[in-house]
């Protein structure tokens, strides 16, 4: 009887032994439960807003949107009176007109009439130069005789010298005629062109500049002018929320930062509708912590680092709202690939 019931003790035994091991072999195959291949993020959205405001002074002249309207990037918002700067670009432009008259006409130098013009007024200076010589040969000769006087011979000479300065003078224009317009004089007028040029696009910007448009697409949240006010290009007109894109601002601690790379894809679930996952992706990881760390860390220490993330959403819609709280899981079986 002894013997049965140690038998049956030393068989009991073997059967544990035996399930324990059984029990522990996934253990040590790593057949047990696995880690959780998702990485669970929380953050929330980013609120993204534009002030917007005209870049020239002026009165408003009609608000076309209102709070709460959507609007797409380039719809214009608001207009201020452009009768000022229609004036200054027609202005602009007859300065052109006329400093570009004055170019080509340089650059085509003088004309042939012009030109046969001088050569007249040079050949009548010739013969009044040719007159005055001969006058004052005749009153030298006389002088001696007593026929004229010496007034009446210094006189002569006087009227001599005149001619011969006049037919120089003649001579001289005649030859700036035939070798044409200077070339600095050209530079100076082409200089000037450019400059009218440049207001006349300064002009016209801000003649462009009296129409407010969206730079993006968004929601207009606050029209803060309203028309007939007088504004100056630092005030405010609207405040606009940015929709597109959606950005998604998280934290991940310093463990799980090697994990996570730019194009990874993630899915961003919000407390409204948890069972509908937005589509994203890994658009930025913060090469720096949040906070300034010590000098000597210790692993705990080193595990309340954390490091910011942005996430792009690519499938928002208007139940995404700004400053909402989101859950970001980020899917590392595959590696996390881009979408």
């Amino acid at each position: 009887m002894i013997r049965k019931l140690v038998v049956l003790l030393v068989l009991l035994l073997a059967a544990g032994a035996t399930a324990a091991w059984w029990f522990d072999v996934p253990a040590h195959l790593g057949w047990g439960d696995q880690p959780d291949s998702n990485l669970t993020l929380y953050g929330n959205v980013d609120i993204r807003q534009v002030q917007l405001g005209f870049r020239v002074a002026g009165r408003i002249k009609e608000v076309l949107v209102d709070e709460g309207d959507a609007v797409k990037a380039g719809d214009v918002l608001a207009r201020l009176d452009a009768a000022p700067a229609e004036d200054n670009v027609r202005a602009a432009e007859a300065n052109v007109a006329g400093l570009t008259a004055t170019l080509e006409k340089l650059q085509a130098g003088p004309r042939q009439a012009e030109i046969a013009q001088a050569q007249a007024l040079y050949t009548e200076s010739l013969a009044d130069l040719q007159n005055a010589e001969q006058a004052f040969e005749r009153a030298r000769q006389l002088r001696p005789g007593g026929a004229i006087s010496q007034a009446g011979v210094d006189q002569a000479k006087a009227a001599r010298d005149m001619a011969s300065a006049r037919s120089q003078s003649a001579l001289e224009a005649l030859r700036l005629l035939q070798e044409g317009t200077r070339p600095e004089d050209i530079a100076v007028a082409r200089a000037n062109l450019q400059a009218a040029e440049a207001e006349l696009s300064a002009a016209r910007t801000s003649l462009a500049d009296t129409e407010l448009s969206a730079p993006a697409d968004g929601v207009v949240l606050s029209r803060v002018r309203e028309p007939g006010a007088i504004v100056s290009p630092s005030d405010i007109v609207y405040v606009l929320s940015l929709t597109k894109p959606v950005w998604v601002r998280a934290y991940i601690s310093e463990p799980d930062l090697g994990r996570v790379h730019p194009g990874m894809a993630v899915e961003v679930f919000s407390d409204t509708a948890p069972g509908k996952p937005y589509r994203g992706r890994v658009g930025f990881v913060s090469p720096v912590a949040e906070f300034t760390p010590k000098s000597v860390e210790t692993p705990d220490l080193r595990t309340d680092l954390v490091y910011r993330l942005r996430i792009i959403v690519e499938d928002a819609d208007p139940r995404l709202r700004q400053g909402m709280p989101v859950t970001v899981r980020i899917p590392l079986e595959n590696g996390g690939g881009g979408p």
